[in-house]
């Protein structure tokens, strides 16, 4: 069973950044691509972003395209998520989930997530 250990979140003004991690175990990670949702009380869980297995292909949702920035280090098992001029609409809960192939959608069994607030 995979385990996720997201972090990073926090308190940032609008503008600011941050460099979210997520630590996976459990699983194939170096075969795996992986992805980053967000999800706010009352609201479905959304795409942001995602990346092949080998860190060579990633894609974004349209909100976040030219800010955020996914990579991942196969040596250490884990995937991050770089968010730079954030907006307030960015606040959300963040999660990372390994995808069943690249560009579809997640396997599901989350983990507890970073929280990400911005302030405008």
């Amino acid at each position: 069973q995979v385990q996720l250990i997201e972090s990073g979140g926090g308190l940032v003004q609008a503008g600011g950044s941050l460099r979210l991690s997520c630590a996976t175990s459990g699983r194939t990670f170096k075969t795996d691509a992986m992805g980053w949702f967000r999800q706010n009380p009352g609201k479905e869980r959304e795409f942001v972003a995602g990346i092949s297995w080998s860190g060579g292909s990633a894609y974004y949702a349209d909100s976040v395209k030219g800010r955020f920035t996914i990579s991942r280090d196969n040596a250490k098992n884990t995937v991050y998520l770089q968010m730079n001029n954030l907006k307030p609409e960015d606040t959300a809960v963040y999660y990372c989930n390994p995808l069943m192939g690249y560009g579809l959608g997640p396997f599901g069994s989350w983990g507890q997530g970073t929280q990400v607030t911005v302030s405008s």
